[in-house]
């Protein structure tokens, strides 16, 4: 049986400098292989201490049982504050609680039925697109699969195709920022290293104040038709619209920006990562393609048919962990407690890694493989229930996680259903850390038309 790739762990023991080196360059093939066994890990260094957990019982504290305790690290907005400002993705405490008491409703499984239109019809406009790729050439999916994801984003929060002039500029710089800036930086790590964020690669800065211009400029017409009562019932108006129950209050027009820059990064890229990498594993797993092309067979493209997409489902499952698009994410300890016996002082980095955690060698059977099956067995609930984190967990899990489950599995199902795809041999992707976990050269393969 063929493994999926993954990156090759460094060497157990390496200087602070090398680890750094090793880190700005890619985040997974920094970490040393132990942690895919380790039911906790503490980094110790003249600067700073960290602790990455994949227990169970301590992801549970930090994430449900007391998250309060372990807000976001401060340092965590260093590489992606100028994009992101002050969205609820980087802030904490009473600031956090309103934001997503505004923005929560917004996603509850009612109003997803609203946005299946726009998924559905990004889907059909990509396959359009595929049809020009089709032609058996080796072409890279990681730029198709991010075009159809961009278009979702577009279609269901603003009611605009990618062809619309602003939409595909706003496209097209994400994928730039993309390239050049990783989701966690060495600042996130290094709390009394006040000099760390400057090192931005070259044009992040710019790429970010041009990406928030953009979205002003969106977010303005929108709140025009808000005004004018002419605007359309998708999720920006939805989110737009509703005032925090508490306070009354609704999002300010910066307030907003910071919030649409958000739901791109978390609804585009992460969905393009997962979308590339489930097309892989099925064209290197060509039994799974299959079942996954008999059950599209069967849908007729309605919210209703989404239950008979069970296969697809846990193909999608499987390919989220394998290939978590978020690696890692960092909380800091408030206060001084005991992790394992060892004590975590105040201000500690608490590392949580679906990376590592999705691939743990003493929580999955066969951790590496690529298994869609195991969704059904009874026999993996443990694992799934204290193994699995791609969207997070307790109060601070995406909140549109939901959406991005049906999503994944609507556009697998549309594509797959009418396209075949294989690999390109000799070429496979290896697995880097950018804004998601993306292939290092890209994943390559093979398009044919399905009869």
């Amino acid at each position: 049986m063929t493994l999926p790739p993954k990156p090759v762990a460094r060497p157990d023991k390496v200087s602070l400098w090398r680890y750094m080196r090793l880190f700005r360059r890619d985040i997974l093939s920094a970490q040393p292989a132990r942690l895919y066994r380790a039911w906790m890990a503490e980094f110790r260094t003249p600067f700073f201490r960290s602790f990455l957990i994949n227990d169970p019982a301590l992801l549970r504290e930090v994430l449900k049982d007391n998250p309060d305790s372990y807000p976001k690290s401060d340092r965590i907005g260093a590489g992606l504050r100028p994009l992101l400002g002050k969205s609820v993705f980087l802030t904490n405490g009473a600031q956090w609680r309103a934001q997503r008491r505004i923005i929560d409703p917004a996603f509850e499984g009612g109003r997803l039925r609203d946005t299946f239109p726009g998924i559905v019809a990004a889907g059909q406009a990509g396959c359009g697109r595929f049809a020009a790729m089709a032609d058996d050439t080796p072409r890279a999916i990681d730029a198709a699969a991010s075009h159809i994801a961009a278009d979702v984003i577009f279609r269901t929060l603003f009611s605009l195709p990618i062809e619309d002039e602003t939409a595909g500029e706003v496209y097209h710089r994400f994928q730039a920022y993309q390239q050049a800036q990783p989701i966690l930086n060495l600042a996130a790590f290094l709390p009394l290293l006040r000099w760390m964020p400057a090192f931005f690669r070259p044009g992040v800065r710019g790429q970010a104040r041009a990406i928030r211009r953009l979205i002003a400029d969106l977010t303005q017409a929108r709140l025009d038709q808000i005004a004018a009562g002419t605007a359309p019932d998708d999720l920006a108006t939805k989110i737009m619209t509703t005032p925090d129950p508490e306070t009354g209050k609704t999002f300010s027009k910066a307030e907003m920006v910071d919030q649409v820059a958000i739901f791109f990064l978390a609804g585009h890229e992460t969905s393009a990562s997962a979308l590339a990498w489930a097309l892989y594993l099925l064209a290197t797993h060509p039994d799974w393609q299959d079942k996954v092309a008999a059950e599209a067979a069967t849908f007729d493209a309605v919210f209703s048919d989404l239950s008979r997409l069970s296969a697809t489902r846990d193909v999608f499952r499987e390919a989220l962990r394998l290939y978590p698009p978020v690696p890692m994410m960092v909380r800091q300890a408030s206060k001084a407690t005991i992790f394992r016996s060892r004590r975590v002082p105040a201000g500690a980095q608490i590392v949580l890694s679906p990376w590592h955690l999705h691939r743990h060698e003493r929580i999955w059977d066969a951790p590496d493989a690529f298994d869609p099956a195991r969704w059904q067995d009874g026999a993996t609930k443990t694992a799934q229930r204290d193994g699995y984190l791609p969207f997070s967990a307790g109060p601070r899990m995406c909140s549109g996680a939901g959406f991005a489950m049906i999503e994944g599995v609507v556009l697998l199902a549309q594509l797959v259903g009418r396209f075949r795809f294989a690999p390109v041999a000799g070429q496979v992707p290896v697995p880097t850390a950018h804004l998601t976990v993306r292939a290092r050269d890209g994943i390559m393969l093979r398009i044919t038309p399905r009869d």
